[in-house]
């Protein structure tokens, strides 16, 4: 396994071509491009970021593994019924995904259809699973896997949802997000059980016994605990720190988390 960062762990400190080297100097090997904005969805945006990474090489050999966009800006309208929102949905993710291609992205890390209401959602699986069968097959044009992440202000909020898709989609990728299971109230293993053979990346990040989010090192969280169950279930992928910034103080406080991890990692074997 490879511990690695996203760039949504500055989000609001920097812009998101800024994050590259500043991941690099933590001595990450791998990230994930988090894209805050329509206009970072172009490919002009991509060889920025390219130019980022080739600075980054005098820290370290930083490769990007995955992109994940701003999910209120267009993907709940990728399961709109409204034609003219889903075409343009589309559009806005085809952009994406070529820019995941210009930057050497392998995976797309998708949060999909919110649930806004405190109501009791009716899933329309066929549909969805149409959909989501599209989108996997249009990200492969561009050399990426679409991996669905748990969410829990997102359809998928809990393991079911995932466990009926994968069967409707086999193409289907996933990610596991620890907070996010926190937060559904859900013991991540659950989501492991549904996810075995599908997983391709891992988001990282600490919680208090209140549930306040923090900064690895600084929570109640097992990580160590945490990959030895993902090799038990047979990954061997990469784990990203994705923190949020009001959660820290400084890099000093992320080169703690990141160096925190990596023991924990190695406690781990």
């Amino acid at each position: 396994m490879q511990i690695g960062v996203s760039t949504a762990t500055y989000f609001t400190r920097k812009y998101t071509e800024e994050a590259i080297v500043p991941i690099a100097k933590l001595g990450a090997d791998v990230c994930e491009v988090f894209f805050a904005t329509h206009s970072e969805y172009t490919e002009q945006f991509g060889k920025i970021i390219n130019s980022e990474l080739e600075k980054a090489q005098r820290f370290a050999p930083l490769k990007v593994h995955s992109v994940h966009a701003l999910t209120n800006q267009f993907e709940p309208e990728l399961f709109s019924l409204n034609s003219r929102a889903y075409a343009d949905a589309m559009d806005t993710f085809k952009n994406v995904c070529n820019v995941a291609k210009v930057i050497g992205a392998s995976y797309y890390t998708f949060h999909g259809a919110t649930m806004l209401k405190r109501t009791t959602y009716n899933y329309n699986y066929p549909l969805i699973a149409e959909r989501v069968n599209i989108l996997c097959e249009t990200a492969r044009k561009y050399g990426v896997e679409f991996c669905y992440e748990n969410v829990h202000w997102a359809y998928f909020c809990n393991p079911d949802y995932f466990r009926t898709l994968k069967d409707l989609c086999p193409d289907l990728g996933c990610v596991l997000d620890i907070k996010q299971a926190m937060q559904s109230r859900i013991d991540y293993e659950e989501y492991l059980k549904v996810m075995q053979g599908r997983l391709r990346t891992v988001h990282l990040c600490d919680y208090t016994e209140d549930g306040k989010l923090a900064i690895p090192g600084r929570g109640i969280f097992d990580f160590v605990t945490l990959f030895k169950k993902l090799a038990d279930y047979g990954y061997d992928g990469v784990c990203l720190m994705e923190v949020y910034a009001k959660d820290y103080k400084d890099d000093n406080d992320l080169q703690e988390a990141f160096d925190y991890l990596k023991d924990c990692l190695e406690r781990a074997k």
